[in-house]
């Protein structure tokens, strides 16, 4: 008899449950019904026009003379190691034993040294030109006119009316239209 009981007052309340109106949330996503899409004549369309500065940079060279100058010591080498050689061996034949070591050894730093100062007074400082070229990066550039948008005059029952969009419509431009009540 209790299961009855508990079977009935289930089946009442699900019957209750059921027959309430449901609320199954906003409508579907249709469009509004007080909303529509119609096409209107163009009567003019004027392009905008916004002036531009388009930088380009590029790289601009040159040949130029330069002018170098050669020390008094460039390309003493060959000098400086003769003049060792010889010093040295000049060196070797003074003095005995440790003697004569050190005096080869004296006579190849003299000798050397010689050896580079003969070299130089060869080598004369002088100065000679040459041709190099430099480059730059140089900034230039143009004044460019471009379309910004375009100014649209067009009618729709009758009235004209105008508007600016980014591009040029043709002869028909697609409007929407709205209509809502007015306040009283």
């Amino acid at each position: 008899m209790r299961s009855a009981l508990v079977l009935a007052l289930s089946l009442g309340l699900a019957t209750s449950v059921l027959a309430q109106p449901r609320d199954y949330g906003p409508p579907p996503a249709y469009p509004d019904e007080n909303v529509r899409t119609v096409y209107a004549d163009v009567l003019r369309v004027d392009p905008v026009y916004e002036n531009v500065r388009v930088s380009q940079p590029r790289e601009e060279c040159y040949d130029t003379e330069v002018r170098r100058s050669s020390g008094r010591y460039d390309n003493t080498n060959t000098g400086t190691i003769v003049g060792a050689i010889v010093g040295g061996a000049l060196g070797n034949t003074v003095g005995s034993g440790d003697g004569r070591r050190a005096a080869t050894v004296a006579g190849a730093v003299i000798g050397g040294a010689v050896g580079r100062e003969v070299d130089a007074n060869d080598n004369r400082p002088g100065s000679y030109r040459e041709v190099e070229t430099r480059c730059r990066v140089v900034e230039s550039g143009y004044d460019e006119r471009r379309i910004i948008g375009y100014d649209v005059e067009y009618r729709y029952r009758g009235e004209v009316f105008f508007s600016r969009l980014g591009y040029d419509p043709g002869e028909k431009l697609r409007v929407r239209v709205s209509v809502e009540p007015a306040d009283p």
